[in-house]
């Protein structure tokens, strides 16, 4: 297997060989040595190589860990396809003409050699330490986060010192003296995953939307050429993850920097995984490459305060601050769904206003929304503004839950670790799948549903669950991952794995996720199709909703693990409630039903009014005659917070005088209560038309006449029953294109029917008397718990750039019936703004009640050590 893969001195030659026939596109320098003597090669690759330390560049650094030969084969490879490519590829020619690539194939020179030659799963340099061992592990060598050690011997000793090791020095030089790098691309293997930088606070940053939107641009590269989906996750800070990464101190010098991790293997086989994991990335790197100008000092500032300035079911309006310069336009893209790529498919504006009305969204759907600005004179475009996270607000007739899983209701149960199973509940991540150590696991989430209504109407339904770590998922295409709803009554004990493992399957949900489709760091959702909701209407009237998530069962041999790791939110290895699995439920309340026979009905023509009898059309002197009927509706006055879900006018036709002419009827809604001849003959008058028209040739037919009621007739309505006027009216109006004498339409009866239910529609008043202030090192807020007797709960944000306009934009930290929260993942030293919206049983939210925190002055903010919850996640944070 090894056969196929470069040596290091193959890579040299191959990179001079590159230099001397492209000697205008490519040149070689050694910016350091080893401890075992080896150049440490980087390749500058540009249009134009007297300039290439000018323009805009993208650094690229490869096989830093020894064992993980992904870096060195994808840069030789990399560099070949630009330098056999570009002259019949003008995309590629644009992209090297405008950036700089710099590529060193291989950090790790000396390590690498070892690897290839004596123990293939060598990580660290050849150092030789003072005790006699070898190696530190020059990604934890860098000085940002640096942790010290005593234990030379573990696989993440990261040096006696910072910068310690003649390859972080040889880095950190080069990037020191080449302050046009504006992205770098680190490297490894394996998890399929992008690993942007942080800066180790539980909180947004304001590159994090361009460090996810490149990810993602990045990913959908990938996707492209290979159908993998690649996943994007920045861990759990404060927890430290990683001490002194080449990633942080890029990211520190304000480069944008992720980590790639490839593949499921470090050394895989050549042929069936190697070369698709090149072909694959190569397309991801140069999308990165073209985008090293949009964060040079040539790009166009970044866009702020975009936010939402009207908010309603049907559409958005957005707004944001105006500072274009000439030749700028702003770009706007949709997603509805987090960490997605923006590109045409989803760019949906631009333009040169601070604002744009995005119609025909959907009632009660999450969208994300990302703006910049372009110069289109030079192609350049500048950084994100901080996405902004709307969900649209729920239709007149509808209303929503999102169940969470009790704490001791979530969790896995494992083949081989039947005596702590329980354990597990409440406090460890969901493994799902299996490996040696554990067996076959199981991820077992129950939902208590007795909140819903027993009369609700299933709309939809949506299942978010959050893959927090996929390193155990080892091999490639193998494997899916599925739900099943399980029969609670057939398990006594939902911790024991037996029961799991046999409890009776009502049904499996049929969305199943391949292994290749796995994506860490990105919110997974099962949308419950038609059959599935009339499932979960069963599991509703039990009152509970029981879930086995399973993966894989065997193990191909030589294999140890296919595991997939989730979140529950909960306990020390949770990321915070924002990151618990949840079950969003969007109904409607069954209806209730209202028929009324007309009150009064008259006909009115140019002389008279008759009382009961409903009659319209022409007289003799070919002057309209019209008729009203009036509805007494006072029974529904007692109807708290009225929603009208259908309504029509029914007509039963008493035949006409004459059915071979063009008359036609329209029925029309009016909320004047004083009609005559005279104000119904001017048409100005303010009604609303039903349905559509009648022709005097139906009169005939036996069938009643319909006219529904559209969305703002069924509003006109619940205002004027709203306002209890005495009588709803409506007027019978004749229309012709000809001049027509004695014809005449009559009708028997005229009936109302109304279907209703009960929903508050506006909002309780925003929360009062909120602060902020210190307790423990930790931001404690405190508020004015709502007395209304709609009050449901308390739902508190932060946001770290804006005012939080609705309760979807930023990171929710609280929700609950309490009048106080402390936020246990922020750190209270950066400014930020919190915002509390009060929700009814709609749910509507109230206006945000925002404060503005900023500490005046510093506190301790304690970053946890990072601590596995099992054997396998031990060896890896020990890159065993």
């Amino acid at each position: 297997m090894k056969k196929r893969y470069l040596s290091y001195l193959d890579a040299i030659d191959k990179l001079e060989e590159f230099q001397s026939k492209y000697p205008e596109l490519i040149k070689l320098e050694t910016i350091g040595y080893t401890h075992e003597e080896r150049p440490i090669k980087l390749a500058i690759l540009a249009k134009d190589l007297s300039v290439a330390h000018i323009k805009p560049a993208l650094l690229f650094t490869g096989t830093i860990h020894a064992r993980e030969w992904i870096g060195i084969e994808l840069g030789i490879s990399l560099i070949e396809h630009i330098l056999t490519n570009i002259s019949s590829n003008p995309e590629l020619d644009n992209t090297l003409t405008k950036n700089t690539l710099y590529i060193v194939p291989c950090l790790n020179p000396d390590g690498f050699e070892y690897s290839q030659k004596h123990f293939s799963f060598w990580r660290k340099n050849r150092r030789k330490n003072s005790d006699g061992s070898y190696g530190v592990d020059l990604n934890r060598n860098f000085s940002v986060n640096f942790k010290s050690s005593n234990n030379t011997s573990s696989n993440v000793y990261g040096g006696p010192y910072p910068f310690s090791e003649p390859e972080t020095q040889a880095i950190r030089d080069f990037v020191e003296e080449h302050s046009n790098i504006t992205i770098a691309l680190d490297y490894h293997s394996q998890g399929n995953v992008f690993f942007p930088a942080h800066k180790f606070n539980h909180e947004a940053e304001i590159e994090g939307s361009d460090l996810n939107i490149l990810c993602a641009n990045m990913a959908n590269e990938i996707y492209k050429v290979s159908g993998r989906k690649y996943g994007i996750h920045r861990g759990k800070p404060p927890t430290n993850l990683i001490h002194g990464s080449g990633r942080e101190y890029y990211y520190h010098k304000g480069i944008l920097s992720t980590v790639v991790e490839v593949g499921t293997r470090n050394i895989p086989d050549y042929l069936l995984n190697m070369t698709e994991s090149i072909h694959e990335n190569i397309p991801a790197v140069l999308y990165a490459l073209s985008c090293a100008q949009n964060y040079s000092t040539h790009a166009p500032s970044r866009p702020s305060c975009l936010k939402i300035d009207e908010l309603k079911f049907q559409n958005v309006t957005l707004k944001w601050d105006n500072d274009l310069k000439d030749n700028e336009v702003y770009e706007l893209y949709r997603s509805t769904d987090p960490k997605k790529p923006c590109n045409e498919s989803n760019k949906i504006a631009i333009t040169t206003n601070n604002y744009f009305i995005d119609t025909n969204v959907k009632s009660y759907q999450r969208y994300f929304y990302a703006l910049r600005k372009l110069n289109y004179e030079l192609k350049i475009a500048s950084p994100f503004a901080p996405i902004l996270k709307i969900q649209t607000l729920l239709e007149k007739n509808e209303l929503a839950h999102t169940f969470f899983p009790n704490k001791k209701e979530i969790g896995y149960v494992g083949q081989k670790t039947q005596k702590s199973n329980h354990e597990h509940f409440g406090n460890n991540s969901l493994f799902v799948g299996v490996n040696k150590i554990k067996g076959v696991c199981f991820g077992v989430i129950n939902f208590d549903l007795m909140k819903l209504p027993s009369e609700s109407i299933l709309k939809s339904a949506k299942l978010y669950l959050y893959p927090m770590n996929r390193v155990a998922a080892k091999i490639e295409n193998y494997g899916s991952w599925s739900f099943s709803i399980i029969d609670r009554n057939s398990i006594d004990d939902i911790t024991n794995f037996q029961q799991i493992e046999n409890a009776e399957v009502i049904a499996n949900l049929g969305y199943q996720i391949e292994s290749d489709k796995m994506t860490q760091g990105i919110w997974l959702c099962w949308n419950f199709n038609g059959n599935e909701l009339k499932l979960l209407r069963k599991q509703i009237e039990e009152g509970h909703l029981l879930l086995r998530m399973q993966g894989p069962k065997k193990l191909p041999i030589n294999n140890d693990s296919q595991v997939m790791q989730f979140d529950i939110g909960y306990g020390k290895f949770g990321g915070g409630i924002h990151y618990r699995p949840s079950l969003e439920i969007q109904y409607s309340l069954r209806p209730k039903s209202f028929e009324i026979n007309s009150f009064i009905t008259q006909s009115l023509n140019a002389s008279q009014n008759i009382s009961n009898e409903i009659k319209s059309g022409y007289d003799s002197e070919g002057l309209p005659i019209f008729s009203t009927l009036s509805f007494n509706c006072s029974s529904l006055d007692s109807v708290e917070n009225l929603v009208i879900t259908d309504a029509y006018l029914e007509l039963k036709s008493n035949g006409a005088s004459n059915n071979n002419s063009n008359v036609r009827y329209a029925i029309e809604m009016t909320k004047d209560n004083h009609l005559n001849y005279s104000t119904i003959k001017d048409v100005t008058l303010h009604s609303e038309i039903l349905g559509y028209e009648i022709n005097i040739k139906d009169m005939y037919k036996k069938e009643p006449q319909i006219f529904q009621f559209d969305s703002s007739s069924k509003h006109t309505l619940e205002q004027l029953i709203s306002r209890k006027e005495p009588f709803i009216n409506f007027i019978i109006r004749p229309n012709t294109p000809n001049f027509e004498k004695n014809i005449t339409g009559n009708w028997s009866s005229a009936s109302l029917h109304i279907k209703y239910i009960s929903k508050r529609l506006n909002p309780i008043d925003e929360p009062k008397s909120l602060s902020a202030n210190i307790e423990n090192n930790v931001v404690k807020l405190s508020w004015e718990r709502s007395q209304h007797p709609d009050f449901v709960g308390s739902y508190v944000v932060r946001n770290n750039f804006n005012p939080p306009s609705n309760p979807m934009d930023g990171v929710k930290i609280y929700a609950g019936q309490d009048s106080f929260t402390y936020d246990n993942f922020g750190n209270p030293n950066i400014p930020k703004y919190y915002a509390v919206f009060f929700y009814d049983n709609v749910p509507n939210y109230s206006k945000p009640n925002t404060i503005f925190f900023n500490s005046d002055q510093s506190y301790e903010h304690i970053q946890n050590e990072f601590e596995a919850q099992d054997i396998e996640e031990q060896r890896y944070m020990n890159g065993d």
